[in-house]
């Protein structure tokens, strides 16, 4: 069985401690933001406030499993961990998922309670304190602006800001609709199309996390490419036992039985290797496993 165990990753994290800066400091101000916007929403009975502090929250998760993917993959493998510790994120996104479902669970439930009885909800300070919102969001999306085309998880981190951001904005605009014309029910209305926002994002990251953590096919990967792209190179007969699974949230692995002709030499066989594992990278295949067998058939019909 041919194996390889001396990775060089050069498509790894952009600029690691550079990285590392913006989530740290992202992180940082979101988890002062989201005290600030707890405490707020309570003081004034504000349930979108206390829903985008939610919001919110999903976001620092993001950001941190970001960060922990980062500093994972520099993380040594071991004798009792040997692909490290790099799964651990995917276990993060499913708990973190869970957790959320929970905090929509709580705002549906107290929005079904302000229906039967509203609440006054003062809206300037509620405008305020959202408006600092989108300066906080604003400014952590453009720590990731530079990079966010480079790496998954910096992307993903940009987005969730920004989308946090736009959150904000509404929560700025009902608050500023309660001044005018004092609908209280908008803030409930408001939390209500934030729960939804958080729903859709908390559902994708549930469903990818529970696929990954049961060794589903990652996303981004297509078998019937991966295997056309092995049976593509010159000397590949045939391919099969193909597995695909993550190794973490970025990384992903493959094993696979390769078929060439029983007169390839050793020498070809290794050739054969490098080539099929290059393309394997260019289809998002980071660590490949490869084990050569020969056409018995063929070889037969060569020494009959």
């Amino acid at each position: 069985m041919e194996e390889h165990h001396h990775h060089h990753h050069h498509h790894e994290a952009p600029q690691i401690t550079h990285l590392n800066r913006a989530f740290i400091v992202g992180i940082s101000l979101n988890i002062l933001y989201v005290f600030v916007e707890f405490g707020a929403g309570f003081r004034f009975n504000s349930l979108s406030l206390i829903s985008d502090a939610g919001h919110n929250v999903s976001d620092v998760a993001a950001l941190a499993l970001s960060l922990l993917a980062f500093r994972l993959m520099k993380v040594k493998a071991n004798d009792k961990f040997t692909y490290g510790y790099r799964k651990s994120t995917i276990l993060v996104s499913l708990i973190n998922s869970v957790v959320l479902f929970i905090v929509i669970g709580g705002i549906i439930a107290e929005s079904i309670a302000r229906l039967h009885h509203p609440v006054v909800v003062p809206g300037m300070p509620v405008s305020i304190v959202a408006g600092l919102g989108i300066v906080i969001n604003a400014v952590s999306a453009l720590l990731f602006f530079r990079d966010r085309e480079k790496d998954l998880n910096v992307k993903g981190a940009y987005l969730h800001l920004m989308s946090d951001a736009i959150v904000s904005l509404g929560v700025v605009i009902s608050g500023a609709l309660m001044v005018v014309w004092h609908i209280y029910w908008l803030d409930m209305v408001m939390s209500l199309i934030i729960v939804v926002v958080i729903f859709y994002s908390t559902w994708n990251l549930f469903r990818d996390s529970l696929s990954l953590t049961l060794d589903g096919v990652p996303k981004g990967v297509d078998m019937s490419v991966v295997i056309d792209a092995m049976k593509s190179v010159e000397g590949v007969e045939d391919v099969h036992h193909v597995h695909v699974w993550a190794m973490s949230t970025t990384q992903n692995a493959l094993t696979a039985h390769v078929l060439v002709l029983c007169n390839t030499t050793i020498e070809q066989q290794a050739t054969l290797k490098h080539v099929i594992k290059e393309r394997l990278a260019s289809v998002n295949i980071h660590h490949a496993t490869l084990e050569f067998e020969t056409l018995e058939e063929k070889c037969h019909d060569l020494h009959p």
